[in-house]
């Protein structure tokens, strides 16, 4: 018999400990910045529910992703990657940037209110070169996003959203972004993660 797991809400239409992925799906679906986990006890999930979510979301599967990461040599272990999450389209956005080799989390900002992936993802490359810049780190930069890889070489987050009072200060950081891609040079390298070979990228949110 197949070992069935016991799943925590921590933000949505109910949040609690759910017996079944079904019961989880309708407290989460649709709901913006939902925030869940399945653990394969119910103890580990009381445990997790007391707890802050964010000592639990993506841990697990950070740990797997050091473990098998290690063993792709075309991989450079000595970079940071970047990645982003948001819970709807728009919807709450958060980004963040870990540095390969320990999975460390290097620098996260957010939720940002009504924001996409694609904005996410350009500000979390933005915020990487300037770092590295600033710290004359000569080390590559991991995003598995092309889009962002694109709008950050063309200086620009060609995003198609609406500016409304709610995402007024993403908007900020954006033209802040698109600001300092003009006004800096950098000899970063950017690379575009293949997760459809090497996996989720390290920075991922693990929220999938």
């Amino acid at each position: 018999m197949a070992k069935k797991n016991v799943y925590v809400v921590w933000n949505g239409i109910t949040p609690g400990i759910y017996s079944t992925w079904n019961e989880c799906k309708a407290q989460v679906d649709g709901y913006d910045g939902a925030i869940y986990k399945s653990f394969p006890t119910r103890e580990e999930a009381e445990r997790a529910f007391n707890d802050s979510p964010w000592l639990y979301v993506g841990k697990q599967a950070d740990k797997k992703k050091k473990t098998s990461i290690h063993n792709i040599p075309e991989i450079i272990k000595d970079s940071l990657s970047v990645d982003a999450a948001c819970s709807g389209n728009p919807g709450l956005l958060e980004y963040r940037g870990v540095y390969v080799k320990t999975g460390e989390e290097v620098f996260r900002q957010g939720p940002f209110e009504l924001g996409t992936n694609n904005i996410g993802e350009f500000l979390a490359l933005v915020h990487g070169l300037a770092l590295l810049k600033q710290k004359n780190y000569s080390i590559p930069i991991y995003s598995d996003s092309a889009n962002a890889i694109k709008w950050v070489k063309e200086k620009k987050c060609k995003t198609k959203l609406e500016q409304v009072p709610e995402n007024k200060s993403l908007f900020y950081m954006i033209e802040r972004a698109e600001k300092w891609l003009k006004e800096n040079t950098y000899s970063t390298q950017i690379i575009k993660w293949k997760t459809d070979k090497w996996g989720e990228i390290p920075a991922d949110f693990g929220r999938k």
